[in-house]
């Protein structure tokens, strides 16, 4: 394999791809990516078994032929070449010559063959998104995954289609989080399918505000497509909880809260908490929203914001970081707290299919 590329290029090939890669790994071959020359094009995968990525890009193949090269060493190389084009010559013993300008460098690869080839897939439902669309949707509800529940299910983002709607949630057991959006397209059989969080945080880093995605959904497996990028993972098994029956059917009260004021004051006033396991509590009254904060080894802290409020003074705890995050990952300017009491869920919406309960909590 001999070929030339331009660095840009190949840096950027090599950000999508290197992510996945841990320090340690039973197979050494995982350790490294694996580097196809064909035609005009330079082809880079990896895998951990459980996901795998594949990028392509333009490059002037002299010699075609494939070989893996170690991912943490290519990658700090190129992040540090200064010049434009990157030479690869890689000999039988697959041993990579690299040059970039006056730097020469030649890296020990591993054998092809030994990395693991990509399974037979069938999918069973095939769905299309704008790109900016899908990764709206994962930023909103992604940070609501659990990873410390024993449930697997939970460890994951469900994605599920009901009469051609697109409905993606997450929950923790005390938050959930979820976003309903009708695809560009979709065929096949309507069901449930739960991403895994790593999976999901890699179809994050890889989408862009143009371009459209194409999320093709198996019994066990899962692929999605871009211009640039294959994004290939296993799926959770088992049945995700009835999210829906958490969620009120009616509210007593609806009420307009502005995004960047209630944000601001809610991190200055949390300030005065000692740590994320103690609460802020939200007090409404006529036309005002107070915030206020206390520790016994900190000291206390309070604020208050304009808002349309109006009836019996309402008192309710929140975990900070919990009643943040659906403020933190939306770009409305207002959004619509509805509440009944001060112990029932508390529903956020933003108008543009987006909903988030939140369970207030016990004062101690």
């Amino acid at each position: 394999m001999k070929l030339t590329v331009k660095k840009d290029k190949l840096f950027k090939a090599l950000q999508k791809v290197t992510n996945i890669i841990g320090s340690k790994s039973t197979l050494p071959v995982l350790g490294n990516v694996l580097f196809e020359a064909k035609g005009n094009q330079l082809t880079l995968t990896s895998t951990d078994l459980e996901i795998r990525i594949t990028t392509t890009i333009e490059a002037q193949v002299e010699r075609e032929g494939r070989t893996t090269i170690p991912a943490k060493k290519i990658s700090s190389l190129v992040a540090r070449f200064i010049d434009d084009s990157v030479l690869l010559d890689c000999n039988e013993k697959h041993h990579t010559d690299i040059v970039c300008g006056s730097a020469k460098f030649k890296l020990f690869g591993l054998q092809p063959d030994d990395f693991p080839v990509a399974p037979e897939f069938t999918p069973i439902k095939t769905l299309k998104f704008k790109e900016a669309d899908l990764l709206r949707i994962m930023d909103q509800i992604s940070y609501a995954v659990s990873l410390d529940d024993s449930r697997k299910v939970l460890h994951g983002i469900l994605c599920s289609v009901k009469d051609n709607t697109f409905t993606a949630v997450a929950t923790d057991g005390k938050r959930l989080a979820l976003v309903e959006k009708l695809p560009l397209s979709f065929t096949g059989a309507e069901g449930d399918s739960i991403v895994p969080l790593k999976s999901a945080a890699e179809l994050k880093r890889v989408l862009e505000k143009e371009g459209e995605v194409t999320l093709e959904m198996g019994d066990k497996q899962a692929r999605f497509k871009t211009s640039g990028v294959e994004i290939f993972t296993k799926l959770i098994e088992g049945n995700y909880p009835n999210y829906r029956q958490v969620i009120p059917a009616a509210f007593t009260k609806t009420i307009d809260i502005p995004v960047k004021d209630f944000i601001a004051k809610l991190e200055l006033v949390s300030i005065a908490l000692a740590d994320t396991s103690a609460f802020i509590k939200l007090i409404f009254e006529e036309g005002k929203l107070n915030f206020s904060a206390a520790s016994n080894n900190v000291g206390e802290g309070a604020d208050s914001i304009a808002i349309n409020y109006s009836g019996d003074r309402m008192e309710i705890s929140f975990n900070p970081v919990f009643l943040a995050d659906p403020f933190k990952h939306t770009d409305a300017d207002k959004i619509h707290m509805k509440l009944n009491d001060a112990f029932s869920p508390v529903a956020i919406e933003s108008g543009d299919g987006f909903l988030y309960v939140i369970m207030p909590m016990r004062n101690r």
